[in-house]
């Protein structure tokens, strides 16, 4: 037996268009699938050695069981020092259960386009973050904001619009990226068209998108560094 990665469905679709669970398994690992926002959860964390969370069009403050559900497995997984991944909703809800239900908001406005990260010194030495140096590219979109003030929260990377793009927990062996940087390339085209409708309404110029679609490759090495860290 390999690694054990539970992979934490929150999406509309178990799978999204990036396929990340798919490309785990490329990278070594053992993936098990939960479709969490469909009320799928592992009855218990034994044997995993760690945990990714997905994205999901709802707000980790919402009265909903699933996401009820979803803190109290985080909180069970910092305590058996299993590492966290999160990727936008998987960001929040991680910082939502580790720092407070007040540390993610409701932005008055959508932030969405490709931005450029300012990286902080934080990155240096960080297992997961720690290839990244200067400013690191990937596609943002987002509604809700984690706040970056809290004593817990080691803040790795911001934008111009938003100051806690991309953090770590002090303690705990979680991480959350704001961004997406799992979308490829050839993959972005595919997700700006079938949202474009969402996507304008928010403020995207789709075609733009489109036409400026990135490889993110090194904002991509938080991914794969994430895989190697649950390997060893």
């Amino acid at each position: 037996m390999g690694k054990r990665l539970l992979y934490l469905g929150n999406g509309r679709k178990l799978q999204s268009v990036a396929q990340l669970d798919d490309r785990f398994e490329d990278w070594g690992l053992d993936v098990d699938r939960f479709w969490a926002f469909g009320g799928d959860f592992p009855d218990s964390l034994d044997g995993y050695d760690g945990i990714f969370l997905s994205g999901s069009p709802h707000g980790s403050y919402e009265d909903i069981p699933f996401i009820h559900r979803e803190h109290e497995l985080i909180r069970d997984a910092a305590a058996r020092d299993i590492p966290m991944l999160g990727i936008c909703f998987g960001s929040q809800i991680l910082a939502s259960a580790l720092c407070g239900r007040d540390q993610v908001f409701r932005r008055p406005y959508c932030e969405i386009g490709y931005k450029d990260l300012p990286v902080t010194a934080a990155a240096k030495g960080d297992p997961v973050m720690g290839d990244w140096e200067g400013a690191v590219r990937m596609f943002v979109w987002h509604n809700d904001e984690v706040r970056h003030d809290h004593p817990d929260m080691v803040v790795i990377a911001s934008s111009d619009d938003c100051p806690n793009q991309v953090w770590r927990h002090r303690t705990a062996r979680a991480w959350g990226i704001q961004g997406h940087p799992e979308v490829t390339s050839e993959q972005g085209p595919a997700w700006f068209s079938d949202n474009r409708e969402r996507m304008t309404k928010d403020g995207g110029d789709i075609d733009a998108l489109i036409a400026e679609s990135h490889p993110a490759l090194e904002a991509k090495t938080a991914l794969t560094n994430f895989a190697k860290l649950v390997m060893a």
